[in-house]
């Protein structure tokens, strides 16, 4: 399993970044990643057709690497379940593994 170099939050861009030896770099928005929560709960909510809410300024104030994937501690206290390393990369398919995804 591929696993970043480096991951960086850039709170003034708002973007959480992580820095791959073998691909190219990945920058995804803060909200974009709090929309996207792979938890149960945000899951629930986007198969019942609801959106994921999203506090304005909403920021990560920690990213703990956990082996497969990182958790994630946003500023609105949601801190459920981990981002697998790959969904980042299901997430760059839609748009481009640079683009900043928002």
């Amino acid at each position: 399993m591929t696993t970043p170099d480096r991951i960086e939050l850039d709170h003034r861009a708002g973007t959480l970044s992580l820095v791959w030896a073998d691909k190219a770099p990945q920058r995804i928005s803060y909200a974009t990643l709090r929309r996207e929560c792979p938890c149960a709960q945000c899951r629930r909510l986007r198969i019942d057709g609801a959106k994921v809410p999203v506090v304005e300024g909403v920021f990560i104030t920690h990213a703990e690497p956990m082996g497969y994937g990182v958790q994630l501690v946003f500023s609105d206290q949601h801190a459920r379940g981990i981002f697998p390393w790959r969904y980042f990369d299901e997430l760059a398919l839609v748009d481009g593994p640079t683009r900043l995804l928002m």
